[in-house]
């Protein structure tokens, strides 16, 4: 089985496929608006694109892909071998970007993406399947511009067995860091803190190892009111994932101190959810030693 996976190592999986867009300034906009990056360099009439868009001018959009845009069946085929193999689920794993050239608004960006490696069977927690490796060679007006390696776990799911003293699932855990572990602190002692550039005084969340306006790495925090109002907001239906109960408002909320958090709505029913709804920061204990924190709103 091996020997036929390897076999797809080095084929292309598109040849010379442009980007369904030029690099724009609007694109760059929504981008850096979603971020929260307001770096000079991203604005104006010598404006860059972020780097970390490499990939995100060749992606395919809700549409997907043409027909004739350079692309193999390749990444099919080795999906279906996988499929077949009883390596039904994928998870995305990890990428790598190398930059070499700054795109501009304007650029025409092209791009050869080959099917790099495949690892052998591997087991992991989430059960045993093959890591695949996509290199994208990414152009701009012809002249190479980065580097974007993706990387996947095609495997087939590990029995789990179900809990024999607690059938209820707890809430999954976050991944706490050197650089998140000052607001987790801050969250069990029920405090929400936001970082504070020492050198710009400008706020950022979520945490971060260094200023996104002036790069400075010196930071201090401040403590948020907890006042805020609802920014955006989606209603998660599907998929149901253990510990939680569909459907459930998740939002995008702006503190009364200007940066935005992600979190649940609590204290209405999450079909009355509304942009612009006042809130107020709570702390609610999901489990004997987890507590996150949420946003009640009222329904007046």
């Amino acid at each position: 089985m091996y020997d036929r996976l390897r076999a797809f190592e080095g084929r292309p999986a598109a040849t010379a496929a442009q980007g369904r867009d030029p690099v724009n300034q609007p694109m760059i906009r929504h981008w850096c608006e979603a971020m929260g990056d307001t770096n000079a360099a991203y604005t104006g009439p010598d404006a860059v694109a972020p780097p970390t868009m490499l990939q995100a001018w060749t992606m395919a959009g809700l549409s997907g892909h043409s027909d004739d845009g350079g692309r193999s069946s390749a990444h099919d085929e080795l999906f279906a071998l996988l499929d077949g193999a009883g390596c039904t689920s994928v998870v995305a794993t990890d990428c790598e970007q190398e930059y070499l050239r700054p795109l501009r608004p304007g650029d025409t960006v092209t791009f050869d993406s080959v099917i790099e490696s495949v690892s052998p069977r591997k087991t992991t927690k989430l059960g045993t399947g093959h890591f695949v490796t996509t290199r994208t060679d990414i152009r701009a007006n012809g002249e190479l511009a980065g580097t974007h390696r993706f990387r996947i776990l095609k495997y087939a799911p590990a029995a789990r067995s179900k809990p024999q003293e607690d059938p209820k699932p707890r809430r999954p855990r976050p991944v706490i860091n050197r650089d998140n572990q000052g607001f987790w602190d801050g969250v069990r002692r029920h405090r929400l803190l936001i970082q504070r550039c020492t050198a710009c005084t400008t706020l950022r969340f979520p945490w971060l190892p260094g200023c996104n306006h002036c790069a400075s790495p010196d930071w201090d925090t401040v403590e948020a009111s907890g006042a805020g109002t609802v920014f955006s907001y989606v209603v998660m239906h599907h998929p149901p994932f253990p510990a939680f109960d569909p459907p459930y408002a998740v939002a995008l909320v702006e503190l009364a101190e200007g940066v935005r958090i992600i979190s649940n709505i609590t204290g209405v029913p999450y079909d009355t959810v509304r942009i612009g709804m006042p809130v107020q920061l709570e702390f609610l204990r999901v489990d004997d030693d987890f507590e996150l924190p949420v946003f009640r709103a009222s329904e007046a």
